[in-house]
């Protein structure tokens, strides 16, 4: 017999037999249990199952497809079953299909806190995260210590390459951004000087801006976008990849060897880019203008007589502490990244995030100590 076959006997105690015969194979027609279905719809009276098998002469997991359904029915039925007849094979692998415990967390369940439940755990967080933030500062404070008594461990290869990235790759955007900002000013700050016939003071406006403040913040944000989250996804993957933990594990503190170096190329690289952002803006600022009548040689004496160094000292102290910020703030993340593919890209995104906001922050700190100060 090569064709698989389905017999269906009534037994005394309403008992239904169930023979199969012939091959039962993949890719021949197979019963299906639609006639089992149909035999005990036309006979709810039937209590039990059994097979007879005794002119199977082959199979594969067609049969077990659909014993698997005639057990799923007979279950919704409330009908025995008595597997003694079927081949040991398809016994043993019936067992297996159905000893499969359901996963308790394959679906999560929605849990609704109250409001005081998600400001306790805010807070809770906040102070987890505050004591993490000042023990990450203190361990990179002793890596600097040992490095000023010329013990910390790292290349010398790996901080010229990070000053590399961290300054010379970084002009072309800080040439456009700055540039453009100071276009910007320029083009708000003239539109109402002319009002008053001053369109000349557009020099100390663009100038006093950029070098003071603008220069700095906007060089601070674009390091935050670029090279904060380029530093967090650095090493997150180290961590998912546990190149950290191999170093743990050969006694190099990661400290030293991969936070120190990425933080002294950013401090190092800050100012000269903040001093780079400041000329952009400025020369931005000499387009619009030279748009509206000012000759260039007017605009920029206009520039060095708006000018001091309490002004330029006061730009580049704020690039100094936002490439502290920033890279503290990359690294941190990085650091606490999880072993997932997914955290690198948190990560990556908490550090931008959290370098902004400690770039505005320290921005207001610092212009409300020089206003207090008078300067």
């Amino acid at each position: 017999m090569n064709e698989a076959t389905l017999n269906l006997e009534r037994l005394p105690g309403e008992i239904l037999t169930i023979h199969l015969a012939g091959k039962w194979q993949l890719g021949k027609d197979v019963p299906s249990v639609e006639s089992v279905q149909t035999e005990l719809t036309a006979r709810p009276s039937a209590k039990g199952i059994v097979f007879h098998t005794d002119g199977l002469s082959s199979w594969d997991s067609s049969i077990l497809t659909f014993l698997v359904d005639v057990m799923k029915l007979c279950a919704k039925e409330g009908i025995q079953i008595e597997r003694d007849g079927l081949p040991a094979g398809v016994r043993q692998l019936i067992d297996l299909a159905t000893a499969v415990p359901k996963k308790e967390d394959a679906q999560k369940s929605v849990v609704h806190e109250s409001v005081l439940s998600r400001i306790g755990s805010d807070a809770i967080q906040f102070v987890k995260s505050t004591g993490e933030l000042i023990s990450f500062v203190g361990e990179t404070s002793v890596a600097l210590v040992r490095m000023v008594k010329g013990k910390a461990r790292f290349l010398t290869s790996d901080l010229w390459l990070l000053i590399q990235e961290t300054g010379v790759q970084a002009v072309p955007i800080v040439s456009l951004i700055s540039f453009l900002v100071g276009l910007i000013l320029a083009f708000v700050g003239i539109l109402q000087l002319a009002l008053f016939g001053a369109q000349i003071y557009v020099a100390d406006l663009v100038s006093i801006a950029m070098v003071r403040e603008m220069g700095a913040i906007m060089t601070g944000i674009i390091m935050a976008g670029r090279t904060g989250a380029a530093f967090a996804a650095q090493l997150g993957t180290m961590q998912v990849n546990e190149e950290i933990d191999a170093l743990e594990t050969l006694a190099i503190p990661p400290m030293e060897f991969l936070v120190l170096p990425r933080m002294l190329a950013m401090t190092l690289m800050m100012p000269p880019l903040v001093l780079y952002a400041d000329i952009m803006g400025i020369l931005g600022g000499s387009v619009v203008a030279s748009l509206y009548g000012i000759h260039l040689t007017v605009y920029l004496n206009r520039v060095v007589a708006a000018l001091n160094l309490y002004h330029l000292f006061i730009g580049l102290f704020m690039g100094f502490v936002f490439g502290i910020l920033v890279s503290l703030s990359g690294c941190l993340r990085g650091m606490q990244c999880g072993r997932s593919a997914s955290e690198v890209g948190n990560a990556a995104t908490s550090a931008v995030v959290t370098g902004i906001v400690a770039i505005i922050i320290a921005t207001a700190v610092i212009t409300i100590i020089c206003n207090i100060i008078g300067i």
